[in-house]
């Protein structure tokens, strides 16, 4: 498995995509239920063939990712041969994770205890599995609204 077994909940919500998948395999309906009693290995593998699909797809779309915390904002756009991180970096005890110290953030931007960073990195020979880490480390795919306006901000 190259990410990882979707949660219960993402099964339920992709329930027709999954039973096109088997069907794609010529797995009938009661022959996927004899395989979970009968070769639950065989059963184990089909869940993390498609969990891995699933994946696949989700991160070859993803353009933006965010990941907050109390001091830090860390915004990417994942570009096409490299990701751009803009990072927000708070010098006080502001915990911009509160509806608070959002609205404070948004109202001191060039306060002198917010210093703004940007970089740009290559990807490994994976791209998708740096974009998995990343989501595994926090961040939350997005549509990007954050970046765009930071980015417009510095630039």
């Amino acid at each position: 498995m190259k990410y990882s077994r979707l949660t219960k909940e993402q099964f339920e919500e992709l329930h027709k995509e999954f039973i096109n998948f088997l069907a794609s395999q010529s797995i009938t309906a009661d022959e996927w239920e004899n395989l979970k009693v009968n070769k639950p290995e065989l059963a184990e593998t089909e869940l993390d063939v498609f969990s891995d699909l699933i994946w696949e797809g989700v991160l070859n779309k993803a353009e933006y990712l965010e990941h907050i915390s109390p001091q830090h904002m860390y915004l990417f756009y994942l570009g096409e041969d490299k990701m751009s991180a803009i990072v927000l970096n708070l010098k006080n005890d502001v915990d911009i994770t509160t509806t608070e110290g959002y609205q404070w953030l948004r109202e001191n931007l060039m306060d002198d205890n917010v210093e703004f960073f940007h970089a740009d990195k290559d990807y490994t020979d994976d791209k998708n599995l740096d974009k998995f880490k990343m989501i595994q480390q926090g961040a939350a795919i997005t549509k990007g609204d954050l970046y765009k306006y930071f980015d417009t901000l510095i630039n």
